[in-house]
């Protein structure tokens, strides 16, 4: 029989949803729209998770996420302003390569930590979105493109569902049924065995922080297309959730250990204690706190499963 832990993430989605069904039944927890809304507030996150799940798997981190995102949004804003819908898509994954690449080279080529390498990139991207928009919100009027990326419904079904569910679909099968996948779990698992087995490890790295900044720029898109507009405080504070949604499915902080239905399951689970809280009155302040602990309880219960 296999450990209780290892369906912890589902256990407690569904204590916590029990439980915030009893207490705010009377205040539209279980409402349709509030559903769909937790759904909503929880995809992008749940996105930019599937790709730190490969990167954790790898034993790296990227804490740049939300700031590529919040850059990826002003610069879609502003490229479809001046060249069009295609302008803005090229513009938007084009800040994931580059933010990417410059990720990838510093650890994999250089030799800097990730930890290090992604939190100057954090800083970075933050100065550039507000350079170039100039700290203002830059408005996106294209119908079509909001309604593809997160600001539309294919019939009752929200788009960033759709974007959820194909991303995490991807994401499942690389990580389980590929080579690629093997050799991410196999260079964060024990990277000297793994160089001695034949595999680049280097540019595992390198691909799987070029995959995370990539996924942050889609977030960043998605940001840009359910608000209608590009902010540079878009994404700000992701890298918390994001890294905590990822390990509390199962994802080691320490390597070899990845699953990509988990960590989507971590940022619903993330995304439904915060409309619960928010349901209860709490100030931001006091969420942000409980997201802290969430880190934490993350931290412990992956120890305890290396254990």
């Amino acid at each position: 029989m296999q450990n209780w832990r290892d369906y912890i993430i589902y256990i407690g989605f569904v204590a916590i949803f029990i439980i915030f069904a009893a207490m705010l039944g009377d205040r539209g927890f279980l409402d349709p729209n509030n559903l769909l809304n937790i759904i909503r507030q929880t995809a992008i996150i749940a996105v930019m998770a599937v790709s730190m799940t490969f990167v954790l798997g790898a034993a790296e981190i990227d804490l740049s996420v939300g700031a590529v995102a919040g850059l990826a949004s002003v610069a879609t804003a502003m490229g479809i302003d001046s060249f069009g819908i295609p302008g803005g898509i090229v513009c938007g994954l084009g800040t994931g390569v580059v933010a990417g690449a410059v990720n990838g080279w510093l650890t994999t080529g250089i030799g800097i930590p990730s930890f290090l390498t992604t939190l100057a990139m954090m800083g970075i991207a933050r100065g550039v979105a507000m350079w170039i928009s100039g700290t203002a919100a830059i408005p996106i009027l294209d119908k079509p493109y909001a309604a593809v990326f997160g600001g539309g419904n294919l019939g009752p079904v929200p788009s960033l569902l759709i974007w959820m569910f194909i991303i995490g679909l991807v994401g499942h099968v690389v990580v389980r049924r590929t080579t690629f996948g093997r050799r991410v779990l196999a260079t964060g698992g024990n990277e000297m065995s793994a160089r001695y087995s034949g595999v680049n490890t280097a540019s595992v790295k390198f691909r799987v922080l070029m995959l995370s900044s990539l996924a942050a720029s889609l977030a960043g898109m998605l940001y840009a297309g359910r608000l209608h507009t590009g902010r540079f405080q878009f994404g700000e504070g992701d890298e918390l959730s994001v890294i905590a949604a990822a390990v509390l499915g199962g994802t080691s902080l320490f390597g070899g250990t990845a699953t990509v239905i988990g960590s989507i399951m971590g940022a619903l689970m993330i995304g439904l204690i915060n409309n619960g809280l928010v349901l209860m009155g709490l100030e931001f302040s006091q969420q942000l706190i409980a997201r802290g602990a969430i880190i934490i309880i993350a931290v412990a219960v992956s120890q305890k499963r290396m254990r």
